[in-house]
């Protein structure tokens, strides 16, 4: 009996589309998904507990071997919604800044932002659950995914950081692809990219099987969220990666 692929995905809304055919049961025979958190994920890619993972970009220069199994990827060339810095106080104002526990790419985004974009002085809190309570006075914080869709009822400032990274570049930005610690069959490649793109062509559907009142999806999927791996976004991702093996 043959093996099936391990493949984890994350748990938000933003991957609703690319897994619609997987949870339509298309390749049910050949893949095992495994949901959760996008640095658990990571996580579990790097310790080989998975094969393939929707995985945040910025776990690629800690791989051995690496492969970019898809056409799709979780991105924006532009606002993105659901990754932000939410703060009581405008931005130079900001003392303290608690980083999201579930991120990986966002939090090496917003240092990047910190340090060559908005040039501000700031202490950077590692973060536990239920942080987001902490985000008051001179005290911000990096939400991303679900959480940050909710955030924006409740916090006056809000810095998209998929904004901020187009104004700082001109370029867009990939935030998570899915990503292979191994060599993968091309047949399974062909079907893998066939199942990411169901949801795709069918965003109507996928909205209607989320019901979510916080956040129009439609527009989500749409407008913000930015699927294709297309060519922008890869000289976005390389640049980001390039910026990262620098800070190593």
């Amino acid at each position: 009996m043959q093996t099936k692929i391990r493949v984890g995905a994350v748990s938000y809304l933003n991957t609703k589309p690319l897994i619609y055919g997987f949870e339509k049961g298309m390749m049910k025979n050949e893949i095992e998904l495994v949901i959760d958190y996008p640095s658990k994920i990571a996580s579990m890619l790097l310790e080989n507990k998975i094969d393939v993972g929707l995985v945040p970009v910025a776990i690629i220069p800690k791989m051995k071997e690496y492969h970019i199994i898809s056409d799709y990827c979780i991105g924006c060339d532009g606002e993105v919604a659901s990754v932000c810095l939410f703060s009581e106080v405008p931005l130079a104002k900001i003392e303290k800044i608690l980083l999201d526990y579930q991120s990986r790419s966002s939090v090496a985004l917003l240092k990047e932002l910190i340090k060559n974009y908005w040039k501000i002085e700031v202490i950077i809190e590692e973060a536990s659950e239920n942080y987001q309570s902490g985000i008051s006075g001179t005290t911000a914080g990096l939400v991303i995914g679900d959480r940050a869709l909710q955030q924006r009822k409740i916090s006056p400032y809000i810095y998209d950081l998929g904004m901020e990274w187009k104004k700082y570049t001109g370029i867009p930005f990939v935030f998570a692809a899915w990503i292979s610690n191994k060599a993968l069959a091309n047949d399974f490649i062909i079907a893998f990219n066939k199942a990411n793109s169901f949801g795709l062509n069918n965003i109507e559907e996928v909205v209607s099987k989320n019901p979510y009142s916080i956040f129009d999806l439609k527009h989500y999927y749409t407008n913000c969220i930015s699927f294709d791996l297309n060519d922008g976004k890869k000289r976005g991702l390389e640049f980001f990666l390039k910026k990262l093996k620098n800070n190593l």
